[in-house]
């Protein structure tokens, strides 16, 4: 798909499939954009999807299947237990990636769950690449704690460096020798680190820190969500992988790992999760959180249609022009928004296009949400919902302090299959305006502020009349346009 040149000379992205089923979308007036993220309190996760034109909040759940995935949950076998449905499932993750055993769960969160407690204990250490927000509050919630060994390149937001998510093994090493390997329950790797701009490791690093980790008996875990993204980039990046089919370097990652775990929500473009393993004794641990939380050993909280969409989405994702579309747009939409100023995340990561907050909205106090008020003002000037990944995304330390994030994002997510390109020329265009007139957007403060998880259901309120401001000067520049 990469290969196909325009006889233009220009440069863009090709769907490898045909639109056969559609949505009807809604784009309100700016004025009701304006009420309506008033009434969600500033938070984009709170607004009515009627009101929303374009939804990039998130990638998970909302890929387009494909007409075999459809097909396929006709065919289900609606069964409490043994259902032929999961073992359809659990031969094609035996088979993909080289496991004996596998365990449903109603998501990747659940899988989460399950894994600290089965593995974490107080006073542990959990060395990632980086954390994601569920991931990190199942360990701190018993009594464990995260370190992010992250490459210092990870955290620079413009940058050539084609594996950002690499783990740093010298930072690794160190933390070893000064936590101890016993109070280290595993090393957990993320493809596609979601909070730093969906950036990939390379199979090289991933090999190397299991190398290390395993030299001390400590165990690895992949979460494996956003590996259709990671898949391609070590195919596209990563020189000595260039001539490995997909298939293999899916198995040479997972030949890596003592534990897979993942949402299908994103993998497998399908809703559920589950996690995979060959150790028996890793089985048995976890195999009892299964029907005491999610559900019999053969469902675990999914629905069996569900079950065999994923089962065709995973076999989907060894099609390099089906995973390659994702990683393309993005790409495209990131170099759309620079060619206009607009600062995002490079080089271009999956799961979305990510916009610099903290340098778009460079005269908003870091204590001010930057990342979430842009969200709220990209949702104003076009009816675009994206997702605040920066401090709001953290937590306040136990004496109330507030711990300013590392990097202050606006991710807009592209799902799989879902937008076209004129779609995505819209978002740009908006945000381009937007960048224009930054300074008329201002902070926010909390006035719901919950103790766990906060972005997802907290509300605030703008610091000032800014959103008025920004609704005035969108009718003096649209006029009568949306």
């Amino acid at each position: 798909m990469g290969d196909i040149k325009m006889f233009s000379g220009e440069k863009i992205p090709l769907e490898m499939h045909k639109v056969r089923v559609v949505q009807k979308l809604n784009l309100p007036p700016v004025e009701a954009r304006q009420q309506a993220m008033a009434a969600a309190g500033n938070n984009t996760f709170l607004l009515h999807n009627e009101d929303v034109f374009l939804d990039m909040l998130t990638d998970s759940g909302v890929n387009a299947m494909s007409d075999q995935q459809v097909a396929s949950m006709m065919v289900a076998d609606d069964s409490y237990a043994g259902s032929a449905t999961y073992y359809r499932l659990e031969a094609k993750i035996q088979e993909l990636f080289d496991t004996k055993y596998f365990l449903p769960a109603h998501q990747g969160r659940a899988c989460e769950s399950i894994l600290a407690e089965s593995f974490v204990k107080p006073g542990d250490v959990v060395p990632m690449n980086f954390h994601f927000t569920t991931s990190k509050a199942h360990i701190t919630r018993l009594g464990g704690s995260v370190e992010e060994l992250v490459i210092d390149e990870g955290l620079n937001p413009t940058s050539n460096f084609p594996f950002k998510g690499n783990i740093d093994l010298i930072k690794l090493r160190e933390c070893i020798a000064r936590v101890g390997a016993e109070h280290i329950p595993f090393v957990r790797l993320e493809a596609g680190t979601n909070l730093i701009g969906g950036q990939p490791f390379s199979l090289e690093n991933m090999t190397a820190t299991a190398k290390l980790a395993h030299e001390s008996g400590i165990r690895v875990v992949l979460d494996a969500s956003l590996l259709q993204d990671n898949l391609y980039f070590i195919k596209t990046r990563e020189a000595a992988c260039k001539d490995m089919s997909i298939r293999a370097i899916t198995k040479a990652m997972c030949a890596n790992a003592d534990i897979i775990y993942f949402s299908a929500r994103k993998l497998g473009f399908a809703r559920g999760g589950g996690m995979a393993m060959s150790d028996k004794a890793i089985y048995e641990r976890m195999k009892d959180f299964i029907p005491l939380f999610e559900g019999f050993l053969t469902y675990g909280g999914m629905s069996v249609r569900e079950m065999e969409a994923m089962t065709v989405g995973l076999e989907e994702t060894m099609d390099e022009t089906v995973i390659s579309q994702g990683p393309q747009f993005i790409e495209f939409m990131a170099n759309e928004l620079l060619k206009r100023g607009v600062p995002v995340v490079t080089p271009a990561g999956g799961l979305g296009c990510h916009v610099n907050a903290r340098e778009f909205l460079s005269h908003v106090d870091a204590h001010a949400y930057p990342a979430a008020a842009l969200a709220s003002a990209v949702y104003i000037a076009g009816g675009v919902r994206g997702m605040e990944r920066g401090t709001l995304s953290e937590q306040r330390e136990p004496d109330g302090t507030e711990p300013i994030a590392s990097m202050e994002l606006l991710r807009l997510a592209l799902p799989r299959r879902v937008f076209t390109m004129s779609q995505v020329l819209y978002a740009v265009d908006r945000i381009g305006w937007l960048y224009e007139n930054r300074k008329l957007v201002g902070g926010l403060n909390f006035v719901e502020e919950p103790k766990t998880l906060r972005f997802f259901f907290g509300r605030l309120e703008p610091i000032g009349d800014w959103q008025e401001q920004l609704v005035k000067k969108f009718r003096k520049d649209f006029g009568d346009s949306l």
